[in-house]
């Protein structure tokens, strides 16, 4: 369990929220989480118990259904989540697909989809990377050409998180080609068009349980109105909403690092060897120490950049620096983690052996490692 009575980024209400999160994925989430592993993506039915229970984008305003809260509920989620080893989608709906459709949306689109994903009856995606441009999103090749009052979309799309669940897609398209950046908009396409089409659930090293999905779109035809802001305003969105998507990717990884960590300390306390625990042995020691110390630094790392967000003060520079650290922090835990464990941490069956798998990923996804100190590296 997350030690958070010494942590300065939540107050008594969070602290609430928290125990009534852990509650939920202790009877909802933990009991599936090995089933969905298998099956290679998460019940519906969960998407509609996580919405009922108010766990389904919490920031929205009540003039939508939601509850109005602030960012640190979506971090209770993330941190709760993740330190469960669950790669569950809805914090992608939750962090990041919520507040594109919030800010950029118009009030139909707003007041058709923000009700149905905070009840879970929607479950969206955000499709940016294809098979030929990831990190350089000027590098699209999808196209919407305008036809009379319509869009018609052509392109594919891939490693699409909750690709074969989601209902409604945002997807990031070139409206005029020769433009550049400034030719790239956001637009809403619902799963349910003609033309629309899903690839397989791609079989990935790790997260298992989350969809992720290779998407067609052959001449789909939307309509002007599901463009998502303005036409060709679509890079500047999404360049406005990365701080908020790496800081949630660092709130998770810091999660499952401290998970590790406490897989880890509870493994060598109990395993012996020559006569002693593991734990008895300097080495080992002297391996948790030091990441304690990293973890005790990250904790503290982590609440200052929330509280920030949450004042509106976070820069793209600084969450990619978090983003950076705690994904490279996650990793070297896990990694530490696993070879504590020792053969042990190689075998399926112990919870270590997903948590080094999931978190090869973080330092990819969201903008990779590189990509953070180039951002980092253009400021200084």
């Amino acid at each position: 369990m997350l030690q958070t009575a010494s942590r300065v980024g939540f107050d008594e209400n969070h602290h609430v929220f928290r125990d009534q999160v852990r509650k939920f994925f202790d009877q909802a989430l933990t009991p599936n989480l090995d089933r969905w592993e298998r099956e290679g993506i998460v019940d519906r039915e969960f998407w509609l118990a996580c919405g009922e229970a108010g766990l389904l984008c919490p920031t929205l305003p009540e003039a939508y259904g939601g509850l109005g809260l602030d960012f640190g509920y979506n971090a209770v989620i993330d941190e709760e989540l993740a330190y469960t080893g669950s790669a569950a989608g809805i914090t992608l709906q939750s962090d990041i697909v919520a507040d594109y459709i919030l800010h950029y949306g118009s009030e139909e689109q707003k007041r058709h989809w923000l009700p149905k994903m905070i009840s879970g009856e929607a479950i969206t995606a955000i499709a940016m990377t294809e098979p030929g441009a990831g990190s350089d999103l000027q590098g699209i090749k999808t196209t919407a050409r305008r036809d009379g009052n319509h869009y018609v979309i052509n392109g594919s799309k891939t490693y699409i998180t909750n690709g074969q669940n989601a209902d409604l897609i945002i997807v990031a398209v070139k409206t005029n080609p020769e433009l550049g950046a400034k030719g790239i908009s956001l637009v809403l396409v619902e799963a349910t068009r003609e033309g629309f089409a899903r690839g397989r659930n791609l079989d990935k090293i790790g997260q298992h349980s989350a969809d992720t999905s290779e998407l067609f779109f052959d001449n789909v035809r939307v309509p002007i109105t599901n463009c998502l802001g303005d036409e060709g305003g679509g890079f500047v969105c999404m360049m406005r909403q990365l701080p908020q998507e790496r800081l949630a990717i660092a709130i998770s990884a810091q999660a499952a690092a401290q998970r590790a960590f406490d897989e880890a300390v509870a493994f060598v306390k109990d395993r012996k060897a020559f006569g002693q625990t593991i734990f008895d042995f300097q080495n080992t020691r002297f391996v948790l120490a030091d990441l304690a110390a990293r973890l005790q630094a990250g904790w503290a790392h982590i609440d200052w950049a929330l509280l920030r967000h949450r004042d509106g003060k976070l820069t793209a520079v600084e969450a990619s620096a978090a983003k950076l650290f705690h994904t490279e922090l996650q990793w070297e835990v896990c990694d530490k983690a696993l070879q504590l464990h020792g053969g042990a941490g190689y075998m399926n069956e112990y919870p270590i052996a997903r948590m080094w798998r999931d978190a090869r990923i973080t330092r990819i996804f969201g903008g990779t490692s590189e990509i953070m100190m180039e951002v980092i590296g253009r400021s200084l």
